[in-house]
């Protein structure tokens, strides 16, 4: 007899973020925590720019790469498979970016049987942008968004000119995310 693949639903919430950015994502149980680094990395709409660790049940684990002296204590991510590490209502952490520290909050609301024929892993909704790549932690991209609000301010140019021209806080591309994932 065939064993059932069960599909962890996680959300993931960016910690501090007012009104709430978050994503929620199904996920095979077997999933190793450095796949779900690389999944939140595209969920999130980060770059993969800086350092990550995930904390849980107070224990760290990292890539073993970026901490080649073992100064962060981190374990292997590459070793933990998420049905390993949590359960049904179990909550974790995520954090991207020591020096903007972006801290995510991860909760595992179901765990369900692999639907036949979908593809895994899916986002299945989110609200809002990610802040901009190293905008500074929730502070500075509260900065930025006033910032971009307001023409008359001092540095409404150069942020806008950072981001590229325009950046819409509100919008989140379900499509375009999920196409980045199957990629």
């Amino acid at each position: 007899m065939p064993i059932e693949k069960k599909i962890y639903q996680l959300k993931v919430s960016l910690t501090g973020s007012v009104p709430s950015i978050w994503r929620r994502i199904l996920i095979p149980g077997t999933t190793t925590l450095q796949q779900l680094h690389d999944i939140i990395q595209i969920v999130m709409g980060w770059e993969d720019c800086h350092l990550h660790m995930f904390t849980i049940n107070g224990q760290i684990y990292g890539d073993p790469e970026q901490d080649p002296d073992g100064e962060m204590g981190a374990n292997d991510e590459g070793q933990l498979k998420l049905n390993q590490a949590v359960g049904e209502g179990s909550k974790f952490s995520y954090e991207y970016d020591f020096g903007d520290s972006w801290q995510h909050d991860l909760t595992v609301e179901r765990i369900l049987p692999a639907e036949k024929g979908e593809r895994y892993p899916l986002c299945v909704a989110g609200e809002r942008a990610c802040p901009p790549e190293d905008a500074g932690g929730i502070g500075g991209y509260e900065d930025f968004l006033q910032a971009i609000a307001d023409p008359k301010h001092p540095e409404h140019s150069n942020y806008l000119e950072w981001a590229g021209g325009s950046f819409d806080a509100e919008q989140f591309d379900l499509e375009k995310v999920n196409d980045l994932l199957v990629r």
